[in-house]
């Protein structure tokens, strides 16, 4: 089965975030693929860079990250959400005049096509958090 993931909730004020990363862990040990996880409203928290949980918590961000590159998933923060909240790549760096990006590796910023496309190219979209 072909998954499309979203998330609605950043990654220390719901547990949708670590819930979204079980499940994809699971899905993807049972053959599963997951295509995309697109990160939206809070959700898009889950991209920042300058996280830094103490030793003893998870790291979400670099969790995201690494899971990513290891099977391949597609890490999209939604465009809109990212600018309400502060999150920029090198585009909407350039974009908008800003002095720097804070976008972990693995993530990228695109619209809610992204979304779209996830939602027509995969079997289930699960959405984790309200």
């Amino acid at each position: 089965m072909k998954f499309g993931i979203q998330v609605n909730e950043g990654p220390y004020t719901h547990e949708a975030s670590v819930t979204a990363i079980n499940f994809i862990k699971s899905a993807v040990a049972k053959g599963h693929e997951v295509f995309r996880v697109f990160f939206y409203h809070d959700g898009v928290n889950n991209g920042t860079r300058y996280a830094t949980p103490p030793q003893d918590d998870i790291n979400i961000q670099q969790t995201w990250s690494d899971l990513a590159k290891e099977h391949n998933i597609d890490l999209v923060i939604c465009v809109a959400a990212a600018q309400r909240r502060g999150l920029a790549d090198d585009g909407e760096q350039e974009r908008n005049k800003l002095d720097g990006n804070n976008i972990m590796d693995g993530f990228r910023i695109s619209g809610l096509g992204q979304l779209i496309e996830a939602g027509i190219e995969c079997d289930r979209l699960v959405v984790f958090g309200d």
